[in-house]
């Protein structure tokens, strides 16, 4: 794989053999940040289960205590009498029908997180192989199908993320940008990873946090000392 004169100088810093302690990980990264904007920085869990099995996934949500930095662009489907409630509460978009018909013959996708009434899952429901694969179909359990719709997008648009195993049982997460510091970006870490520890499966066995890794956008992946976590 090419790398970039960058991204070389970067991981000069960065010992790979060194399970580093979280706030000496995240000022690593934050010297390794090469780029000319405000990379994102990334939290990427290695979890011993398997998410084949039904009884072994693990998913959920959480505000974080400092936001991701970026603000989310939230689509709502509800019931026609509730679109405005949605918008004042700061949803991006809102509708029913018309936002399916949109999506299925318009391709669109100008936003981060759905957000559904209950009423609405039997519409909505129609997208599933579309919203699924790219990670936005609502759910209850990441508090996304919810009659509280305002509670909902206010928590959206304060940093709630979605983290979820993917097929190589990793969950990935932007855990803040590179300007917010060391300090909050383990403020943003550590509230991630109680999450996920509390998210662990019964039928999990032997270790469960098989490794952590950070990285920003742009720059090298450094491993966290996740042996003390779990």
């Amino acid at each position: 794989m090419f790398r970039g004169k960058n991204y070389k100088e970067a991981a000069k810093l960065v010992d790979r053999a060194v399970l580093y302690d979280p706030e000496d990980a995240f000022a690593l990264v934050i010297k390794a940040s090469k780029a000319k904007f405000d990379e994102t920085v990334e939290l990427h869990i290695k979890l011993g289960v398997d998410s084949r099995h039904a009884d072994q996934q693990v998913r959920g949500a959480i505000v974080l205590p400092h936001g991701t930095g970026k603000t989310a662009r939230v689509l709502v489907f509800c019931k026609e009498e509730r679109e405005k409630e949605a918008l004042d509460a700061g949803a991006d978009f809102a509708g029913g029908q018309d936002l399916v018909d949109r999506i299925t013959n318009e391709n669109f996708f100008d936003y981060d997180v759905v957000v559904a009434t209950p009423d609405m899952m039997g519409v909505v429901g129609r997208l599933g192989k579309v919203l699924g694969p790219k990670g936005l179909m609502p759910t209850p359990k990441a508090g996304t199908v919810t009659p509280n719709i305002a509670q909902a997008i206010s928590e959206i648009k304060a940093g709630k993320i979605e983290y979820r195993l993917d097929k190589t049982n990793i969950i990935h997460c932007p855990i803040g940008k590179v300007s917010f510091g060391a300090e909050k970006l383990t403020e943003n870490y550590q509230a991630l990873i109680d999450a996920v520890v509390k998210a662990k499966p019964a039928a999990a066995k032997g270790q469960y946090i098989k490794s952590c890794v950070t990285a920003s956008t742009m720059g090298p992946g450094v491993k966290i000392n996740a042996q003390k976590l779990a």
